[in-house]
């Protein structure tokens, strides 16, 4: 009963799966062939305006050779049509060399030839090979047509023929001018083509083609090519057995040549549209057999497991007395869990607090001591009677409380992954201020500081407290590098460049690992120095945050030892940015 039960399903699935693999590969196959008859048309329309073209231009030449005097002249000449129309034949004879046309000949009113490009005639003869185009150009109008007749070496000729009328200064008509064009001459210079296309006359002859196997082949009948049409999607399909340089299956297409009396049709291979189609069709049934198995395998794991879950409420049951036995030891195993589990977080939290207080005293040790300074120098300047200078350092030191809160408030911001809105920051003062808090410990230290500030401001995208933590780190590393070494000199640089750069070069020993220098905690200080690694991390991360970027490498072979860092801003735009809020 299952088996049938999944059979059914399997079965249902077929059914679903299968009319639609069908149905999205016939969408494809429409949508590939709708292009294809795009290209079609415009091969079709490229070949009939060719065809046109090389006809009319013979055309408008019998129309132009009709008022030559040198015809004129044989006409006239009636009682001596052997000696005077010698000029006449020379005339059409370069005319057929120039052109490459079959033949050009002259015919009187009674459609006698009396010179002819092709052979000298000796006595007048009824022109019997185009009557038609010549009847019309004795009548008044001009003539065309075109036959078939056999060849002088056993084949069938293929021509195309023009007849102008040739009038007196009378206007009476007086004979006229025929041009005959071979139309295998026009094949043999036909430019290669994937597609087939061939013209054919009002009798369905087909006189014109790129396929030689379809020369005067009869468009009428039945078994033209073993036809087998049908319509999709107002495209007409051919179903052909033409030979091996014919498609089997083609996109047809026709259109008619009125002012030449052909009619022009093309077939162009259709069989990459109906693999396209095919190879969605078979990609379609794939998704679906993909995806057929994939449930049939978790539908084999569903059945499993059930399988496998009532084993398991088997031994269960024959467990249960065992279980309520181990209740006690397992409730008292879960609460020891619970509290090493709570001793692990506090113990996490009081690491993050250690790493935390040390970059605080790592970022605040310098504002610290200039406090400390301004408040022992205003105690000095009160005893000396000096309160506008104690009153400069109490200011100072205000402004210093401030920016350490800043400071405090900008680590924790950066510890929690948040910011304050960036905004429009003097970078030259940003550099001087760092400079002035560094001022005591470098002179202290022994430390030459070079910064020539330029004249004006220049504005940075960035925060001015955290842009002034990043210059007093890297101020701060860089003496810490120089320590016990005789040459001590710092060279802060700012290059307004394409982006705002600033470089803080040092002579200390230089950078032995530059691909950590920027890791948390990674130093180069000895233990129970001061610094927990933290400072470039920080600053690192600062600098990210403005859209800005930091690097550290050494100096350039040949010049003085030392590490350089670079820091990258932004500009400050009026137009990009907006004022920080007041």
């Amino acid at each position: 009963m299952l088996r049938l039960f999944r059979f059914r399903w399997f079965l249902l699935y077929l059914l679903i799966a299968v009319p639609i693999s069908g149905g999205v590969g016939m969408l494809a196959w429409r949508d590939a062939l709708d292009p294809l008859a795009e290209r079609a048309e415009t091969d079709l329309a490229l070949a009939s305006d060719r065809l046109q073209r090389h006809l009319f231009r013979y055309r408008e030449l019998v129309v132009v050779a009709a008022e030559h005097p040198v015809l004129r002249a044989a006409l006239y000449t009636v009682n001596d049509r052997l000696g005077e129309r010698s000029d006449a034949v020379n005339f059409l004879s370069r005319l057929t060399d120039m052109t490459g046309a079959r033949q050009f000949a002259l015919v009187d009113v009674e459609g006698h030839i009396l010179a002819r490009s092709e052979q000298n005639v000796a006595l007048p003869a009824p022109w019997t090979p185009d009557t038609l185009p010549v009847v019309r150009a004795l009548n008044g109008a001009l003539g065309q047509v075109a036959t078939t007749g056999p060849g002088t070496r056993g084949e069938t000729k293929r021509l195309f023929s023009f007849a102008a009328p040739l009038r007196a200064p009378d206007g009476r008509v007086i004979g006229a001018v025929v041009a005959e064009i071979d139309i295998r001459k026009y094949e043999d210079d036909w430019p290669g083509s994937e597609a087939v296309v061939f013209f054919s006359d009002a009798k369905g002859r087909v006189l014109v083609t790129n396929r030689s196997e379809l020369v005067l082949a009869d468009r009428m009948a039945d078994d033209f090519m073993a036809i087998q049409q049908r319509m999709w999607r107002g495209h007409q399909l051919w179903s052909l057995d033409g030979g091996p340089y014919l498609p089997t299956q083609a996109l047809h297409l026709e259109r008619d040549l009125l002012a030449v009396g052909l009619k022009g049709e093309l077939l162009l291979d259709s069989r990459p549209a109906l693999r396209a189609g095919a190879q969605i069709a078979v990609i379609t049934g794939s998704i679906f057999l993909l995806f057929g198995g994939a449930f049939f395998v978790v539908g084999q794991r569903r059945r499993a497991l059930a399988d496998l879950l009532e084993i398991e409420a088997a031994a269960n049951t024959k467990l249960e007395a065992r279980v309520v036995k181990r209740t006690a030891a397992l409730t008292q195993a879960n609460a020891d869990l619970k509290q090493a589990q709570s001793d692990l977080v506090q113990a996490g939290k009081l690491s993050a607090l250690g790493q935390m207080s040390a970059g605080i005293s790592h970022e605040l040790n310098q504002p610290l001591m200039a406090i400390r300074s301004f408040a022992d120098n205003g105690t000095e300047f009160l005893k000396r009677g000096a309160p506008d200078q104690a009153g400069a350092n109490l200011t100072r030191i205000s402004e210093l409380a401030g920016r350490m809160d800043r400071i405090i408030k900008n680590l924790r911001a950066f510890a929690r992954n948040e910011s304050e809105p960036h905004g429009k920051v003097d970078l030259v003062q940003v550099i001087d201020t760092a400079v002035e808090l560094t001022g005591a410990r470098l002179r202290a230290d022994g430390v030459a500081l070079d910064w020539q500030p330029p004249g004006g401001a220049i504005y940075a995208l960035g925060g001015e407290v955290r842009l002034g933590q990043v210059f007093v780190n890297l101020i701060n590393n860089a003496a810490d590098a120089m320590a016990g070494q005789d040459e001590k000199h710092i060279e802060i640089e700012l290059l307004p460049c394409e982006k705002l750069t600033v470089t803080v070069r040092d002579t200390g020993p230089g950078i032995a690992n530059t691909d950590k220098i920027f890791d948390p905690f990674y130093t180069t200080k000895q233990v129970g120095e001061d610094g927990m690694g933290l400072g470039l991390s920080i600053s690192y991360g600062l600098v990210q945050s403005f859209g800005g970027n930091i690097r550290g490498v050494n100096a350039q072979p040949g010049a003085k030892p030392g590490a350089v860092f670079t820091v990258e801003l932004e500009y400050w735009s009026a137009l990009t940015h907006k004022e920080p809020a007041t």
